[in-house]
């Protein structure tokens, strides 16, 4: 994968270790392999460091376009409405938001464990 194949957007979200971990593969091993794509990066960050920012920027860093916690939790349970539905489908497969995927899993585990409460309160309660 070329150098030029990476935004400098892309560049903050690997910064911000916001990118899809394939993606973030990928922008270290062209980081390995390039001293352009390593000066790149330097630039790019020096200039996030200095207190140059994109809107792009902010609304990432931000999750202006994230869901809450209690959104993720209605989606999967399946009791928002289409439209929100479609979105957070888009969010968490499409964009790959790492932390509303992170989330997501943890509210699933969440949600695995209550279903495994009453199997296991039964099993004890016929065991003894």
């Amino acid at each position: 994968m070329s150098e030029s194949s990476f935004t400098d957007d892309e560049i903050v979200a690997f910064l911000d270790e916001m990118l899809p971990p394939e993606r973030m593969a990928a922008f270290e091993t062209a980081l390995r392999e390039s001293d352009n794509m390593r000066q790149r990066f330097a630039t790019v960050s020096r200039r996030r460091d200095q207190g140059v920012h994109s809107v792009g920027e902010i609304w990432r860093r931000r999750s202006l376009s994230c869901p809450s916690r209690a959104e993720l939790g209605s989606f999967l349970l399946g009791t928002l409405d289409t439209d929100q539905q479609q979105y957070l489908d888009f969010h968490l497969r499409t964009i790959g938001c790492r932390y509303c995927v992170a989330n997501v899993a943890d509210l699933q585990g969440e949600l695995n464990k209550s279903d495994e409460a009453p199997r296991r309160r039964k099993k004890f309660f016929e065991s003894s």
